[in-house]
């Protein structure tokens, strides 16, 4: 079984993508943002940031533990920007998504987020945060762009790559 984990910044296209190459692959789809409420994962609010602090340990647990219990699935789709917190060894690939500056701030203003979680994930974008932390986890890592969204050709050579 195959594990490819989606990881970027908040907005950049992650859940988008990892729904499209589940539907070409056919492997199961774990979204962290449903584990978080099913398993009350939540550790704290953070009042300045206005979002939830996550003990990603616990989330790592958790993850682990759903990657077994799919032993039977051709293979399985993690997304997440705190997915490439997952231990090397368990990881095949990891996919990061990219998108352009002005593109994620309109992303994030039509999500409704305030202006400091803006400014703070374009932050995170601008010094490639995700990119950077999964380059130095993971030994295969493929940069996926999605400001202009990803083609079917893009997705069918990705999906390539990772069977």
């Amino acid at each position: 079984m195959k594990t490819v984990i989606i990881t970027g910044s908040v907005g950049s296209g992650k859940t988008t993508l990892a729904n499209n190459l589940r539907k070409i692959l056919k492997y199961k789809h774990l979204h962290v943002d449903t584990l978080l409420r099913k398993n009350n994962l939540k550790d704290d609010y953070d009042k300045k940031r206005k979002c939830h602090v996550i003990d990603t340990k616990e989330l790592n647990k958790i993850l682990l533990q759903e990657i077994k219990d799919a032993k039977d699935e051709k293979g399985v789709i993690i997304d997440s920007h705190l997915a490439h917190h997952l231990p090397k060894k368990v990881v095949d690939t990891c996919i990061v998504t990219i998108c352009k500056i002005e593109k994620l701030a309109a992303r994030l203003k039509k999500r409704k987020y305030h202006q400091q979680k803006i400014k703070e994930n374009i932050e995170c974008e601008i010094f490639h945060v995700c990119l950077e932390e999964a380059r130095k986890r993971h030994k295969k890592v493929i940069v996926v762009d999605t400001t202009k969204g990803v083609n079917k050709a893009e997705l069918s050579k990705l999906a390539r790559k990772l069977q």
